[in-house]
């Protein structure tokens, strides 16, 4: 019976042709409607499922629906890099509106630990209901609009009843970036006569396709992460409201049904997230999806997929914050109708399932309002009194030599409402405070799991990706509170000076302020050895890497000089020095040929059909934001006819890399010979030592001893392959390599040991020359997240991180890891930055036979 309401119901949205019939398709059961408001039809033009709808009509219909409704309000938290506006859509009574900053006001009540209000059925429960973080699963936007539309312009008693309980968040579209690029795709290759054939291009998007924002991150992960504004402006905006229910609507693939919660068992040994939201909330709502999906005959699974590990998904992170955050996943039509095993599915019945699945969350929330108020507040008076598994109760960090490293890291923790204090030269975050749990989140590590095959990463120790030293203490003196509008680094003003700068180049910012400094038409060397001398801050040691800018030297006058310097340090906030003398106290003095000119980078980079879009934009986002600096982005198709004379650097993330035949190969062979500097990651190493451009090996499992019998082949149950096989991948964790401090590509650190991000199978072998391994994993270098034995035992323990290849008169920078993991890894980006900015200094010794 179901399969035929399956059925029918995809007919149904195939048949459909009047506007009447399409909103009645949806919603009829909703009725009555008020007829001043106008319907998203009526207001776009076309029934919803017709076509795909655009991000600024979406706006302007909820500005619509803001002007002629006392029901709604409208709100912008944020833009995107694009400058699309993200808008959160206020829904409620009228008297709730007016009354919302009381409201909020009781409603906060219930997250402050210090507080104890028992009124929990009074305060209407707080709904955001968030569409469209994948801007390729449009179906969830268009549900939005409908949602919407329903909750202003319906007087049905159902819906009364949810706006007197309740104030209801709409926030349409998380990505409008990738939304809008996947929309203009979508509409473009729509026929009159629509194709449901699955290869047709309308189902088919090109590179780098609409899932990512501009600069092709994943936002669904960046909850956590916070790095684009997207997210940071959704952060700022649920840390003043702390809803109790969040929804994360996702599409799938076309010939899957529909997902809800519960997701499969939760990976870790030891969750910080509370067993109640897991196990009892999500067994609360279930029932009033799997009964909302009943009525209209949809097919539906849950408990088999998707886990909650990672807390930096919509579908995660409010779970955190005392509040339940529901996952939904619809097998998606990839454009307006599309063959399945199951006939033909259209646009229409995707948005619908959408549209049911944000009803029934709405009435759960509102029917167990009381409950979920009292949980949360219950969430945020544990923290106060919850001892961590570690028995430590504060984190102490900071490094001495890298100011604005520091800043980046306690600005990302303010972000979070996470209290930090400053004691002397040392940060303090205690366990003790409303976000414990993120706390928790920060700085613990783990090595034990329950479930080893896991959706996606199972490392997030924010603290180790900035690379920051740190350690768990019982007790400390905290100190003073740390604010956004007092952590600022202060750096004495450079003075001007007739003989030479020096800049530091442990700070984060320093390949920054090297590359404005380039861009202006300075001379920048830089210290192959560590040297003291006499400055104007009186006598200071410089470590390797450290910026020299000759004074005499340059095309430019003293003053000009002077004034580029000056602008650099203001920029970027780069500690730098002036010295009236070369001769140094100890070590090399200026004048030795240990301190040698850098070339600015002229970098590009390959993207197009076979390369990681994710990986490709991790690049071009450090480069473009952080470092301000251009870099060229070669497509695929272009590669042929491309003069690679015009660079010095490029570089080549994971991919296939298909296109380049035989003849593109050695044009890139010999172009890298000419001195130039290739630079590989991950996938990206991989290629060119599987194609022979370099002489490396990837690190191949012992061969059986010659006495030794082969193991016969254990028979395993069919069933368990796809996890068995699963174990075997690495999806991020977290290891800890022993980096060459005295190599160009480690200048910068003062510390050996670093931890290294991995997310892929890529493990190559040292070099074969003795001072071509820059990083090698250490004895035991696990620090967090899974590894199979067999990787880690087999593959990773005898591998290198980071080698250089001669090429020619030039060489090849490979990375097996992903120094520039989603915008957040900051404590390997040097490492990415020194072989763009070092890499022609960088060559091979060999030793006489």
């Amino acid at each position: 019976m179901k399969q035929t309401k399956f059925v029918f119901a995809i007919m149904f949205a195939i048949l459909m042709v009047s506007p009447t019939l399409a909103q009645d398709y949806f919603f009829k059961d909703k009725a009555p409607f008020d007829a001043s408001i106008p319907t998203p039809e009526e207001f776009l033009g076309y029934p919803i499922g017709k076509q795909h709808t655009r991000h600024d009509q979406i706006v302007a219909y909820f500005y619509k629906l803001a002007e002629v409704s006392n029901r709604a309000k409208i709100e912008v938290y944020g833009y995107t890099h694009e400058r699309r506006k993200l808008v959160m859509l206020h829904v409620s009574t009228p008297e709730n509106l007016n009354n919302l900053e009381s409201i909020k006001s009781e409603h906060l009540k219930f997250v402050d630990p210090n507080q104890s209000p028992t009124n929990y059925n009074d305060v209407p429960v707080f709904i955001q209901l968030g569409y469209n973080v994948h801007g390729n699963e449009p179906s969830s936007s268009e549900a939005a609009l409908l949602t919407a539309y329903t909750l202003v312009a319906s007087n049905n008693p159902e819906i009364t009843n949810y706006l007197n309980n309740s104030v209801i968040f709409i926030d349409p579209t998380i990505n409008p970036d990738g939304r809008d690029r996947h929309t203009q795709w979508a509409n473009q290759f729509q026929a009159k006569q629509l194709v449901s054939d699955g290869t047709d291009a309308e189902h088919n998007e090109a590179w780098p396709r609409g899932r990512t924002n501009h600069y092709w991150f994943d936002l669904n992960r960046d909850w956590l992460l916070a790095v684009h504004p997207e997210s940071q402006g959704k952060l700022k905006w649920y840390h003043q409201w702390y809803p109790n229910v969040v929804t994360d609507f996702h599409e799938m693939g076309t010939n899957s049904n529909h997902f809800f919660e519960p997701m499969k068992p939760i990976g870790s040994q030891d969750p910080i997230m509370p067993k109640e939201n897991y196990e009892d909330l999500n067994n609360m709502f279930a029932p009033y999806f799997a009964s909302a999906l009943d009525e209209i005959g949809s097919f539906y699974y849950t408990k088999e997929s998707f886990d909650g590990t990672y807390p930096g998904y919509g579908s995660s992170y409010p779970d955190l914050q005392g509040g339940l955050a529901l996952l939904f996943e619809q097998a998606s039509s990839r454009g307006h109708v599309q063959d399945t095993d199951y006939g033909k599915m259209t646009f229409a019945f995707t948005i619908r399932n959408q549209y049911v699945s944000g009803f029934a969350t709405i009435k759960a929330a509102v029917e167990n309002k009381a409950y979920l108020r009292e949980y949360q507040q219950k969430f945020f008076k544990s923290a106060m009194t919850k001892k961590a598994p570690t028995g430590f109760a504060v984190y102490e960090f900071g490094d001495a030599y890298d100011m604005n490293r520091n800043k980046a890291f306690v600005d990302y923790l303010l972000k979070h409402k996470i209290k930090v204090y400053k004691n002397g030269d040392k940060y303090t975050v205690p366990l003790k405070q409303p976000q414990h749990r993120m706390v928790q989140t920060m700085f613990e590590t783990y090595n034990k799991y329950r479930d080893s095959v896991f959706y996606d990463a199972s490392a997030w120790s924010v603290a180790n990706f900035y690379n920051m030293k740190y350690r768990g203490l019982k007790n400390v003196n905290l100190g003073t509170e740390v604010t956004p509008e007092n952590n600022t680094v202060t750096v004495a003003k450079v003075q001007p000076a007739d003989y030479a700068y020096i800049i530091d180049y442990d700070d984060y910012n320093a390949p920054a302020a090297l590359y404005y400094m380039q861009s202006k038409g300075l001379t920048v060397a830089s210290a192959f050895k560590p040297f003291s001398i006499k400055t104007n801050n009186g006598n200071k040691s410089f470590n390797y890497g450290t910026l020299l800018v000759p004074v005499s030297k340059q095309k430019k006058s003293g003053q000009e000089v002077y004034k580029i310097i000056s602008e650099a340090q203001s920029k970027y906030n780069v500690p730098m020095y002036t010295t009236n003398s070369g001769y140094s106290l100890t070590g090399i003095d200026l004048g030795s040929n240990n301190f040698r000119a850098l070339k600015k980078p002229k970098a590009a980079i390959l993207i197009g059909d076979g390369v990681s879009s994710y990986e490709a934009g991790e690049v071009w986002h450090l480069l473009d934001t952080r470092v301000h600096m251009p870099i060229t982005k070669i497509q695929m198709r272009s590669f042929r006819g491309a003069n690679l004379d015009k660079y010095n650097t490029l570089v080549m993330v994971s991919g296939s890399y298909s296109a380049l035949d035989s003849i593109q190969r050695q044009k890139l062979k010999d172009w890298t010979s000419k001195g130039n500097t290739l630079v590989t990651i991950a996938g990206g190493s991989k290629w060119v030592i599987d194609k022979k451009l370099v002489k490396e090996e990837l690190t191949k499992k012992p061969k059986p001893k010659k006495d030794e019998k082969p193991k016969a082949v254990e028979r395993k149950p069919y069933v368990d392959a796809g996890e068995n096989i699963g174990r075997e991948r690495l999806g991020g964790a977290i290891f800890e390599v022993d980096l060459d401090l005295t190599h160009p590509l480690g200048f910068g650190y003062r510390n050996n040991k670093l931890p290294v991000y991995k997310n892929n199978n890529v493990f190559i072998a040292p070099s074969k020359s003795q001072y071509s391994t820059v990083a090698k994993y250490t004895k035991n270098p696990h620090i967090d997240g899974y590894i199979s034995d067999t990787n880690l035992n087999t593959y990773l323990k005898p591998s290198a991180s980071l080698i250089v290849s001669p090429l020619g008169r030039g060489r090849v920078v490979m990375f097996a890891d992903n120094p520039n993991f989603r915008g957040a890894w900051y404590g390997t980006n040097k490492l990415f930055l020194n072989a763009l900015f070092l890499g022609n200094r960088i060559s091979v010794p060999t030793e006489r036979n």
